[in-house]
């Protein structure tokens, strides 16, 4: 009801008339109408009565109402549907800038920044002197993960998290059913790696989180950092993936000096690995 009143008739195309209108904004007959439903039932929906409800319906409510993402996914819930993904809204397109000024304030350490397919958006310094990443590189994290000589060169536990990943990635595909994206992610994964391939055709799944690294960086010896996966609500097509130093352990003194001056300097020159 709240919604309907704020959508006026000529919002919804409709002519007001001229005549001054006692119920603001649309009236439960033209919602009914517009949205293709009967009268009485629309009444029943609005009223929370035991009916049912198929989720082209609520759709075509939403529609006329003209409910954003998040209000026609509570809609879903309210009904007692399984609600839809979130879609971006128009005002929060623009979040990417500030997502991109959080991981460079994570710095000195790595942190990066992926759309719903893994593909790179954004990673600050440390991501790029400690795990590899650099614009010649596929800029696709499953991708990378499996075809990148020196992020395998740098993990000397590389087939045990490779297990994660892929069950992890398959959780990714399972909220987004029937995209093409993702097809293309893994068939060309499967091309480009056997043992993606292998993995995939276990068909783990696990859904992302926290996970332990050891890194063999060339210039400052081992690792060990916590990789902890993010997700805004205003921008599920996008996750945050932050690196925290594991305690007990100098990491957090190495990730400093590397990310420093003197440390940018050690690591102008190639490295094996």
């Amino acid at each position: 009801m709240s919604r309907r009143a704020r959508v006026s008739p000529a919002d919804a195309g409709l002519p007001d008339g001229g005549a001054r209108r006692r119920t603001p904004g649309l009236r439960r007959e033209e919602v009914a109408v517009l949205s293709g439903v009967g009268v009485s039932w629309y009444q029943w929906l609005e009223q929370g009565r035991d009916i049912t409800v198929s989720p082209q319906v609520l759709d075509s409510v939403g529609r006329v109402l003209k409910l954003t993402s998040a209000e026609r996914r509570h809609l879903y819930v309210l009904a007692g549907l399984n609600p839809p993904a979130l879609e971006v809204a128009p005002a929060d397109r623009d979040m990417c800038q500030g997502l991109k000024r959080l991981i460079d304030a994570w710095m000195p350490f790595p942190a990066h920044i992926m759309d719903v397919y893994w593909n790179t958006v954004a990673y600050n310094d440390a991501a790029a002197l400690v795990l590899g990443m650099r614009p010649e590189t596929v800029q696709n994290c499953l991708i990378a993960f499996f075809t990148d000589p020196i992020y395998k060169a740098r993990s000397p536990h590389w087939e045990e998290i490779a297990c994660s990943v892929v069950a992890q990635y398959r959780a990714a595909c399972s909220e987004w059913p029937e995209d093409e994206g993702f097809r293309a992610v893994i068939e060309e994964a499967r091309d480009l790696s056997p043992e993606f391939a292998a993995l995939w055709d276990q068909r783990d799944i696990r859904p992302g989180g926290q996970m332990q690294k050891e890194i063999e960086h060339p210039v400052v010896g081992t690792l060990f950092v916590e990789s902890t996966q993010l997700r805004v609500p205003a921008r599920p097509d996008l996750s945050i993936v932050l690196h925290t130093p594991l305690p007990s352990t100098d990491t957090a003194e190495k990730l400093e000096w590397l990310t420093s001056a003197e440390g940018r300097r050690g690591t102008m020159y190639p490295i094996a690995g």
